[in-house]
């Protein structure tokens, strides 16, 4: 019985055990079968994700494309819807189902694009189940002042003598290489093509038949009034004069206000602005109207210095004698000056009976209030000029000279005339950036034909030999740093005339010298600086990098923007309406 017992025990157990195993056995079916479920969902909304992503990105590109084919799309403040729950199709162009998009554009930042325009295109793509993605892209216009060398219009000017272009070059027209050669050392884009290019050296390549961008407007110069007015740096001039004279001159100038030794300070950059009536030809140093007959002798801007340290004008030496004014004018101390400059007087007038030096309406503070021209010295720095925006604004001609403090955009409606050197602070080879200038003419940027820019016979004889010239500035070359925009030309005044060998560039024989130009030139038409025979200037351009990354306050744009960072933003309650506000704040 016992045995019997025992036996039927055995059997109960094992059926509880084939119970257990075939529940164990269900759950591990139903647990596996629950978890390739699982990895099913899960790679599908990976899919879809994935498939959002794509379609967010695919309209970040695409609404970028369609605010560089039009440029009049992009807002001024504010946001622009450009979808609005579109359908979206793939490569093929059938439609995703169940996938709709968005997309808005906008600025972002800071807005007043005194440093550049910049905005965000932002893209919402979203399926009928609620998955969403939203990216956004940081983009920015492109400045004129990322050119080396633009033009619209080339005409019938090479490339040629060897020269060496640095930094990214752009026409809209035939771009010509002569026989003699050329080097590019960065990128080379035409709308049309390179002729002979067979002469030239790409470093980085060349495009043809690219992209046609249009020159900025008149009316891209005229906003910048309202920059100039706010820090007291807008001022009504006339057009009168020749070329390469005007009426309003403004001297930058650099003071070492705390006594280190320099004037690269934030805080040390000022201008000071000089106007007259008339006398354009006075006011930018040139010769006087009877030149040709008299040469310098009725020059009250050109002498020379008596060994008292006095400047004595060849107008007031006499006719005859040691110190004639023919002695004055071929004396190693000889100089000419910009009408207005305190070398004539020995000191600063305000007002020399011919013009006058502008008073600056704001505070004048402590830092130069010792100065005899503290009224007249306006501050082009924020920290002394709180409303400045880094604009001065002329209406009229300019003529520009001195040494530049700052990052500011000159802008007049008439020619710009480079009356003197204009020239960084701050060497711009070093990289530290901290000064930049742009130049930006209504009409053209001239290089004045004065005795400041180029050498000058003191009499004219009558046989016109070569040798007879004379140069009377501290250096025998011409340097501009800065970027030049001219919605006309850049040129020189009388390229074609004067000396073909009075001065040397670098070892070569040539009428005025070299033309240092760090930074860029845009043009609508490319003008002439010199010629083959030697008359003019042989140019030695150079690129400024920092123009690139932080282009002059206010440059124009060429309205095409450029790709920028991608960014992931959480979809969860997300709202286009306080995101552009969060944009806009620079939040």
């Amino acid at each position: 019985m016992t045995r019997i017992s025992k036996v039927s025990n055995e059997k109960g157990i094992a059926l509880m055990i084939v119970v257990l195993l075939a529940v164990a056995m269900a759950a591990l079916a139903l647990g596996a079968s629950m978890l390739m479920l699982s990895v099913s969902a899960i790679s599908r909304y990976n899919d879809r994700q994935s498939q959002l992503n794509v379609v967010a990105d695919a309209g970040l590109e695409e609404a970028r494309a369609r605010l560089n084919g039009n440029r009049a799309l992009y807002p001024d403040s504010g946001y622009l819807t450009l979808e609005n729950g579109v359908a979206v199709t793939d490569a093929a162009g059938a439609t995703i189902p169940n996938v709709r998009r968005w997309s808005y554009a906008g600025p972002t930042g800071i807005t007043s694009g005194q440093y550049g325009v910049f905005g965000s295109i932002v893209v919402v793509a979203e399926d009928q189940v609620g998955n969403r993605v939203v990216r956004r892209a940081a983009v920015n216009q492109e400045s004129f002042a990322n050119f080396a060398y633009f033009t619209t219009i080339e005409g019938n000017i090479w490339f040629a003598s060897g020269d060496q272009i640095w930094g990214p070059v752009h026409s809209n027209d035939q771009i010509k290489i002569h026989y003699t050669g050329a080097t590019f050392h960065s990128s080379v884009e035409t709308a049309r093509t390179i002729y002979q290019k067979r002469y030239a050296t790409f470093d980085q390549g060349y495009v043809e038949s690219g992209k046609v961008i249009a020159m900025p407007l008149t009316a891209d110069l005229l906003k910048l009034q309202t920059q100039g007015a706010a820090g007291g740096t807008a001022f009504v001039g006339n057009s009168i004069g020749g070329k390469g004279e005007a009426t309003t001159r403004i001297e930058f100038v650099a003071l070492d206000l705390n006594g280190d030794g320099d004037s690269t300070d934030a805080n040390e950059g000022f201008v000071r602005v000089y106007q007259a009536l008339g006398n354009a030809n006075w006011v930018t140093g040139d010769v006087p109207t009877d030149y040709s007959s008299n040469g310098l002798r009725n020059s009250t801007t050109c002498g020379h210095y008596h060994v008292n340290g006095t400047f004595v004008s060849a107008s007031a030496h006499p006719n005859s004698g040691p110190d004639s004014w023919i002695a004055s004018v071929q004396n190693n101390a000889r100089r000419c000056y910009l009408g207005g400059s305190d070398s004539l007087s020995g000191a600063f007038v305000q007002n020399d009976g011919i013009g006058h030096w502008l008073q600056w309406s704001g505070p004048v503070n402590p830092l130069v209030a010792t100065r005899p021209d503290a009224q007249y010295l306006f501050p082009i720095s924020r920290a002394l000029n709180p409303g400045f925006k880094g604009v001065i604004f002329v209406q009229g001609k300019l003529a520009i000279s001195g040494v530049v403090r700052g990052r500011l955009t000159v802008a007049a409606t008439d020619d710009i005339v480079i009356a003197d050197d204009v020239t960084y602070a701050t060497d711009p080879g070093a990289g530290t950036c901290a000064d930049v200038l742009g130049i930006f003419s209504g009409r053209d940027v001239v290089v004045a034909d004065n005795p400041l820019n180029a050498p000058y016979r003191p009499k004219r004889p009558r046989n016109y030999r070569n040798n007879n010239y004379v140069t009377y500035d501290d250096t025998k070359d011409e340097f501009i740093h800065g970027v030049v925009l001219a919605l006309n030309v850049f040129t020189v005044e009388n390229y074609a005339s004067g000396s073909t060998r009075a001065e040397k560039c670098e070892g070569s024989n040539v009428g005025r010298g070299c033309l240092y130009l760090t930074g860029g030139i845009i043009q609508r038409q490319r003008g002439a600086v010199g010629l083959t025979s030697g008359r003019g200037y042989l140019k030695r351009y150079s690129y400024d990098q920092c123009t690139s990354d932080a282009p002059p306050p206010y440059f124009p744009t060429t309205g095409h923007f450029d790709r920028g960072r991608q960014f992931d933003v959480d979809p969860t309650g997300f709202d286009i309406n306080s995101y552009f506000r969060l944009l806009t704040a620079g939040i």
